[in-house]
């Protein structure tokens, strides 16, 4: 299928022409979740029919594999081994187990959000910070996950479900998704992406993972094209999703990595969620004949940083 991809030079222009800077103030960093109002909330609520919850997050796991970013460390700080040979007085005072988890949840495996702290372009974050206001001791002094996202977020989630819209298990990873794409599954799932709604993208990606193992980072990959994101900011989509990490892999740009971060996060303002798993509520979504769907998001109340693990659920 042939692909409109959009220049270097296109790219570029558009970080100007599709600007959020000063739309909702000077000093905003909620960006796009501007859009997520008490009467979308409202509608969202209203999609409830069922009661029946569906998790959009991969598990974390210490497990070694090809396509790990960075390895998550659990180390048990206390544990049941030996509590059955504890002498009396030590099986009084010796009774719970704990762990220390320590991860880098920015990458290609882990479900997580990015803040709109964790992108710049040409020394500026969204709406003009200055990069550098990220700093190794402070971390973010601004843009972090909290207090943008300290209340959680709770709105109306729409899934596109390309591969399923093409009779395919999974996308090929060299095929980018394009407003093309977006705009097919709307028509065949019978939905439209309306302002406000956190937009899922399955690729299908997960799915291989699971069936076929994983493969390494540096293989290709499939994402929504930046060719996406003038249209995500004509329906005011408040944050993205999809099941792989957001950018296509290898890049079509020589001096822009990550085009469809830095578009979103920087230009936008448009958070993200990486790695998410769509499998689930893709089978949901069709057993119901639905793609619309009440979403909640409770990330972590980190403060100054620049992202979060996050489980999504969506509420039939």
């Amino acid at each position: 299928m042939a692909r409109n991809i959009p220049s270097e030079a296109q790219v570029l222009e558009w970080m100007n022409s599709l600007s959020n800077w000063g739309r909702w103030g000077a000093d905003d960093q909620l960006g796009c979740l501007n859009l997520i109002t008490p009467a979308k909330r409202r509608q969202a609520a209203a999609l409830v029919q069922d009661g029946v919850p569906v998790s959009c997050a991969r598990p974390i796991v210490t497990d070694m594999t090809a396509d790990v970013t960075y390895q998550v460390q659990r180390f048990m700080v206390d544990s049941g081994e030996g509590r059955d040979t504890d002498p009396p007085e030590r099986k009084l005072t010796r009774r719970g187990a704990a762990e220390f988890i320590g991860m880098v949840f920015h990458g290609q495996t882990i479900t997580h959000i990015d803040a709109l702290s964790h992108y710049s372009w040409d020394g500026k974050l969204y709406n003009g910070q200055a990069a550098n206001r990220i700093t190794s001791r402070e971390g973010a002094q601004t843009h972090s996950i909290e207090p943008a996202a300290a209340n959680g977020i709770v709105t109306r989630g729409v899934l596109l479900d390309i591969p399923t819209v093409r009779g395919v298990p999974w996308m090929d990873p060299t095929d980018p998704v394009m407003p093309e794409d977006l705009e097919a599954a709307e028509q065949a799932h019978g939905v439209r992406v309306e302002e406000g709604d956190v937009l899922l993208v399955r690729t299908g990606n997960y799915r291989k993972r699971l069936d076929s193992g994983p493969v390494p980072g540096s293989e290709p990959m499939t994402a929504c094209q930046v060719a996406c994101t003038p249209w995500f900011k004509e329906r005011g989509v408040a944050m993205l999703g999809t099941d792989t990490s957001n950018d296509c892999r290898p890049g079509h740009y020589a001096t822009i990595v990550s085009p469809t971060h830095t578009m979103c996060l920087v230009t936008l303002g448009l958070w993200l969620i990486d790695n998410a798993n769509l499998e689930e509520l893709s089978e949901a979504c069709r057993e119901r004949g639905r793609y619309e769907f009440m979403l909640t998001l409770a990330p972590l109340k980190l403060r100054n940083v620049t992202g979060s693990p996050v489980n999504p659920i969506a509420m039939f």
